[in-house]
């Protein structure tokens, strides 16, 4: 059986604990900035699941980093978010997964688990300053949270069912 939880991490983070996820969405927070000096936030999302030949899903990114193959239009999208990504850039995911993982996440420094979104209890001052391009202002509880980045990437609404 799996739950959904909300984490504030890494791209290089997730990664490590990608294979134990049955589906992770998320936006991540570029810290370039464009030519007009806004900060650029990029909506992206995955999932950590095997691709049409049984290939995890890392190792299909890793194939469509480095090599001229023929791979379908989803394997290249994927590997070119990969590509582009910095392991450092920071995260805000959806993830739903068995409880030894959540557990894992919990136990790991990197990941920021969020408070569950029906207990209202405000975020941390870290992910709201971090959120903030996102209309996230301090006090922000996470439903609060989950429904501003829901403006740039409509999977990470909270859902009961």
């Amino acid at each position: 059986m799996t739950g959904k939880r909300y984490y504030f991490t890494t791209i290089g983070a997730w990664r490590r604990h990608a294979a134990r996820c049955a589906e992770t969405h998320f936006v991540a927070l570029n810290g370039s900035e464009d030519q007009s000096g806004h900060e650029n936030i990029a909506p992206q999302q995955t999932e950590a699941t095997d691709d049409r030949n049984g290939v995890p899903v890392e190792q299909t990114q890793a194939k469509a980093c480095a090599a001229d193959g023929e791979y379908t239009q989803a394997e290249a999208r994927l590997g070119e978010q990969a590509c582009a990504t910095d392991d450092a850039t920071p995260i805000l995911a959806l993830i739903d997964a068995d409880e030894g993982a959540h557990l894992a996440m919990e136990n790991d420094a990197e990941f920021e688990a969020l408070p569950h979104p029906l207990a209202r209890v405000p975020v941390s001052q870290p992910v709201s300053a971090a959120l903030a391009p996102f209309g996230v202002a301090h006090g922000d509880d996470t439903f609060t949270v989950a429904e501003k980045v829901a403006r740039v990437n409509p999977l990470l609404h909270h859902r009961v069912f």
